[in-house]
C-alpha cells in the first residue's frame, strides 16, 4: 500500500507534544485524514483537554474511551494468576497494556473505514513491536504508521521547531530536556531514560508519584485481607470491589507504605539492555496475596507446572504476543489451574515490605489432621519407609554401578 492509497489514519493520541506533532505530520506526510483515540487505562490525567487539543488542529472523528475495567478484568487479571514477572522481578505493567490499547485501535479503524493506524513509539522500543504484533493479528492487512522510523524529526530540538513552524503549542517545561520518559497506567508507573541512562546513578526521590520511599512510610504497619475467586481478587477487607476499583484501592494501600518500587536493567526484545524504574504498589500486593492464596488451594504438580511455563508466559507477553496462539493455549492451562484457588490473605505492610501473615480457604488442600506433630489417626508413618527406598533405588544403582 503506498502512500497515495491511505485515506484514513487512526492515531494512538495523548493530547502531548510529540502525538500532537505525529498528528500534523501525518496530514502533510500522507495527505491524510486523522482520527484520534485517547485511552484512559488509570494514567491519571484529565483526558477532556486531548478531546479539545484534536478539535483545533481540525479532527472531526475523536475517540476518548473508558478502559479501565476492560484493562483490569480481561489483561492484568489473567496475567496474574500466572504470578508473571520479567526476568524473575519485572511485573509488565507497561507490556500488559499495548495489546489492549492496538486492540481499540483496530476496532476503531474498522468503525471508521480507515486504511491505517498510527503510534508514536520509537524504533528503539518494544511499544513499536507489541503494537504492531497486536494489530497484524487482528487485522492482517492494515497498514501501520511509525513516523519515528520514517521522519527527519530526531531531536527534540528539531520536535519544537517543527511545533512551531506549524503553530503546535509547546509547553514551557517542553523546551528543554525532560528528566526522563513516564507512562502510566492503572497497574504502574515506568521511568526511563536520559537521567536514568546510567545505571549506576540512583534515581531521585522526588521522581516517584505512586509511593512514598519506605523510609518515610508509617512506622505502625497495616494489616489487610483480600479475598480471591477461582484465582482472581474480589474484595479488600471485605468490601467486593470491581477490578478497576480493587486495583486502585491496593495502589493506596502499598503507596502509602511505600511497596512496589523497581529498579532494573532489563533485556528489550529489540536486541539491548535497558534500565527503568518502576512503580508497581497494587499490583505488588496482589502477587503476594495471590501467592499465599495458592498455597493452600493449588496441587504440588499443577503448581509446579504452572511455574514452569511463567517464564515463557512472561516473556510472550512482554515481546507482543498477547494475541498469539501460543499464549492463549498457555492462559487456558493457566486457567484451569485457578478453578480452586478461592480464600483469602492476610498481609501486613510495612515499609515496602508486604508480608503474609494469615491466608484461610473454604476447601484447602492443608489439612491439619495430616500435617500436625501431635498424635494422627490418618497417616502412617512407616509408609515413609517404602516411598523412601522407592525413591532412593536409582540412586543406590548409580552407586552400585560407579563402584563396580
Amino acid at each position: 500500500m503506498s502512500k497515495s492509497d491511505i485515506k484514513k489514519v487512526v492515531l494512538a493520541y495523548s493530547g502531548g507534544l510529540d502525538t500532537s506533532i505525529i498528528l500534523r505530520w501525518l496530514r502533510d506526510a500522507y495527505d491524510c485524514e486523522v482520527v484520534t483515540f485517547t485511552a484512559d487505562i488509570g494514567q491519571g490525567e484529565e483526558l477532556e483537554p486531548a478531546r479539545e487539543k484534536a478539535r483545533l488542529m481540525g479532527i472531526k472523528e475523536i475517540y476518548i474511551d473508558d478502559l479501565r475495567e476492560e484493562f483490569v478484568r480481561d489483561f492484568v487479571f489473567p496475567m496474574f494468576r500466572a504470578n508473571t514477572l520479567y526476568e524473575g522481578t519485572y511485573l509488565l505493567g507497561t507490556s500488559i497494556a499495548r495489546p489492549l490499547i492496538a486492540k481499540r485501535l483496530i476496532e476503531i479503524a474498522n468503525e471508521t473505514g480507515a486504511d491505517a493506524i498510527a503510534h508514536g513509539a520509537t524504533g528503539k522500543g518494544n511499544d513499536q513491536v507489541r503494537f504492531e504484533l497486536t494489530a497484524y493479528a487482528l487485522k492482517p492487512d492494515i497498514k501501520v504508521i511509525a513516523p519515528w522510523r520514517e521522519w527527519d524529526l530526531t531531536s527534540r530540538t528539531k520536535l519544537i521547531d517543527y511545533a512551531l513552524q506549524h503553530q503546535i503549542p509547546v509547553p514551557k517545561d517542553k523546551h528543554g530536556e525532560a528528566p526522563y520518559s513516564m507512562d502510566a497506567n492503572l497497574l504502574h508507573i515506568s521511568y526511563e531514560g536520559k537521567a536514568l541512562e546510567d545505571p549506576w546513578v540512583a534515581p531521585s526521590e522526588d521522581m516517584f508519584r505512586l509511593t512514598v520511599s519506605p523510609e518515610s512510610a508509617p512506622d505502625t504497619p497495616e494489616i489487610i485481607e483480600i479475598d480471591y475467586e477461582a484465582g482472581n481478587p474480589v474484595a479488600v477487607n471485605g468490601e467486593r470491589l470491581s477490578p478497576a476499583a480493587l486495583l486502585t484501592k491496593l495502589n493506596e494501600l502499598g503507596g502509602r507504605h511505600g511497596i512496589g518500587r523497581l529498579d532494573l536493567v532489563e533485556n528489550r526484545f529489540v536486541g539491548m539492555k535497558s534500565r527503568g524504574v518502576y512503580e508497581t504498589p497494587g499490583g505488588t500486593i496482589m502477587l503476594a496475596a495471590h501467592r499465599a492464596v495458592e498455597s493452600l488451594t493449588l496441587d504440588r504438580e499443577a503448581q509446579a507446572l504452572r511455574d514452569d511455563i511463567m517464564p515463557r508466559y512472561a516473556r510472550l507477553i512482554y515481546n507482543g504476543f498477547w494475541f498469539a496462539p501460543e499464549r492463549e493455549m498457555l492462559q487456558a492451562l493457566i486457567d484451569q489451574s485457578q478453578e480452586r484457588v478461592t480464600g483469602t490473605a492476610r498481609l501486613k505492610l510495612y515499609k515496602g515490605n508486604v508480608t503474609t501473615i494469615g491466608r484461610k480457604a473454604p476447601r484447602p488442600l492443608y489439612r491439619m489432621d495430616y500435617v500436625t506433630f501431635e498424635e494422627d489417626a490418618v497417616y502412617n508413618q512407616k509408609d515413609a519407609e517404602g516411598f523412601i527406598k522407592l525413591n532412593a533405588l536409582r540412586l543406590r544403582l548409580g552407586a552400585m554401578a560407579r563402584n563396580g
